[in-house]
């Protein structure tokens, strides 16, 4: 298994696309020494914010990934921001960087374009994830294509810095997560899920069961009154179909012959969804209510010892002194 990072910015709740998408397969193929996942919280600091909701779901992600299966044992699990390795191999990657490569990054050019206040960090966020990469020696990173840009960001930098100075860094590359149920928006359902756009249409994995069961209740179908699996002409029961298939392992199309109304179809949907989510939230309240600063300590002392000598030898690559130069030779006399 090649060494694998997957990181989860705590804006937003996580919602059952993100299961299915990016949190199941995760938890299916951990590796020991090879599956690292961290809660990504400098991420959630680029646009304004309030400090005390960013700890929270800082807190609340973390036990929410161990309620889903992360498995400290079998995988390096952290929160980004208490490893200061990331953010200062962060400030030696932008001294390796263009500003028009960071400029030309999605968000950046999006929101800066619409006359939005931006924040310097929105225009440098992209480094600091090749730094997150980079640091370990990833050699993949499951993304979708939204993220692949910033991806291609961090081979750019790390091809540029191992040319310009020596060989430090992994080049990693971007690989398509494995095969996943693509659980669209309830109500705009030519719409992905999203964390924190759409309450009305997202299937948060925290939301208590009658909320879940009203939100499939009220999700978007159409006209028709036929169940069958069309996305074109009907994402909306196309989208209801995924969800059931996702949870159960039914085929989608073969489900459809099964369901005589949108109504009972709806009905299906909600009780597989509510089945799936009861042990995961029944884990977590059990989570919420455990100290977990020793384990997360734990796992950031340990992706510290893994970061350290790669942050050392990119200090030294780049022309920095190192920690013992007193003892170093080659210091200049003076003339």
């Amino acid at each position: 298994m090649p060494r694998r990072l997957t990181a989860f910015t705590p804006s937003g709740e996580l919602h059952l696309g993100n299961y299915f998408g990016a949190i199941e397969p995760l938890v299916r193929d951990q590796t020991p020494g090879e599956t690292i996942v961290f809660v990504s919280d400098l991420h959630a600091l680029t646009l304004w914010h309030d400090p005390a909701e960013v700890r929270g779901r800082t807190a609340q992600f973390a036990a929410l990934l161990l309620a889903c299966g992360v498995d400290p044992d079998r995988a390096l699990f952290a929160v980004q921001s208490q490893i200061p390795e990331h953010t200062e191999l962060h400030y030696l990657l932008e001294c390796a960087t263009g500003f028009g490569e960071a400029r030309r990054m999605i968000q950046f050019k999006e929101k800066s374009a619409r006359g939005q206040q931006v924040r310097v960090s929105l225009l440098t966020y992209p480094i600091l994830m090749a730094a997150d990469i980079l640091l370990y020696d990833t050699e993949e990173v499951p993304v979708g294509q939204d993220q692949r840009q910033h991806v291609e960001l961090a081979r750019d930098i790390a091809i540029r810095f191992n040319a310009a100075y020596r060989p430090v860094f992994t080049v990693p590359r971007a690989v398509n997560p494995p095969v996943a149920a693509r659980i669209m928006d309830l109500i705009t359902p030519t719409d992905k899920m999203s964390k924190s756009v759409s309450a009305a249409g997202s299937l948060r994995l925290l939301d208590p069961p009658e909320v879940l069961r009203r939100k499939v209740m009220r999700a978007t179908t159409d006209g028709d009154a036929r169940v069958r699996y069309d996305p074109e002409r009907q994402p909306g029961v196309a989208n209801l179909l995924t969800i059931l298939s996702a949870c159960t392992g039914a085929e989608p199309t073969r489900s459809a012959e099964t369901f005589g109304s949108y109504g009972e179809l709806k009905r299906a949907v909600a009780d597989v969804v509510v089945a799936m989510v009861e042990p995961i939230q029944r884990r977590y309240t059990t989570l919420a209510h455990t100290d977990l600063r020793e384990l997360l300590a734990s796992g950031a002392a340990a992706a510290r010892e893994l970061a350290r000598p790669k942050l050392i030898a990119a200090r030294e690559a780049i022309g920095l002194l190192p920690a013992d130069y007193p003892a170093t030779p080659g210091i200049r006399p003076i003339a």
